[in-house]
């Protein structure tokens, strides 16, 4: 059985997260925590397949609690679902390592969509903190810059919905589970701002993006 430790200081956001993750991810065995000792020591002892974890609790800082909550248990990847946006906090996160991020103002699809993608090994990042994180490291603008971006993954996927395959076929093609090519659907469809994903593919050949 997969195990997931959700840590919240509001008791209604942990039992909303769990929702997503019962949802997404069913049969999982969800641990709660409502402040940062609490999370270190439930880290250190399940050592989790996922921790969702608020930046905002009793206990510590923000970025010294995440922190303390990765080193508890390195292998676990950590998704922060955050209503804090500040840059310079989010890009603290980003350096540390972190699988990813979500805000609370977020669809319970997009919860379900990061969880999806950090359980297959990737990261769940908004465009404009990558974008910083370029622009931080000096690497050049791509030619999406100043708009949404696609993974090379999202991109490829997209590319093969927009030849009318299913969810199946592209992830024989690809070797993947196809919950995670829905996962990256999902991402394609919230990053672009799309209705669906046939008005995704038109959104990305708009913008030149296919």
């Amino acid at each position: 059985m997969k195990t997931c430790l959700i840590c919240d200081d509001h008791a209604m956001m942990r039992d909303a997260i769990s929702g997503a993750v019962d949802y997404g991810w069913p049969d999982t065995a969800i641990t709660q925590a409502a402040d940062y000792p609490a999370a270190w020591v439930a880290m250190a002892r399940l050592k989790p397949d996922l921790c969702i974890s608020d930046l905002v609790m009793p206990g510590a800082s923000p970025v010294a609690g995440i922190a303390r909550l990765m080193a508890a248990s390195p292998d676990t990847p950590v998704l922060v679902v955050t209503g804090d946006e500040d840059d310079a906090i989010l890009l603290a996160l980003f350096d540390l390592g972190i699988a990813g991020f979500a805000f609370k103002k977020s669809k319970s699809a997009v919860i379900e969509a990061a969880v999806r993608l950090v359980l297959a090994g990737e990261r769940f990042v908004p465009e404009r903190l990558i974008a910083l994180a370029s622009a931080r490291s000096g690497e050049p603008p791509t030619k999406a810059a100043s708009g949404p971006r696609l993974t090379e993954r999202q991109a490829d996927i997209l590319a093969r919905v927009s030849t009318g395959k299913t969810n199946k076929e592209i992830a024989r093609d690809l070797a993947l589970s196809p919950a995670t090519v829905k996962a990256h659907i999902a991402a394609v469809i919230l990053a672009l701002e799309a209705s669906n994903r046939t008005d995704a593919v038109a959104r990305a050949r708009e913008r030149g993006l296919l």
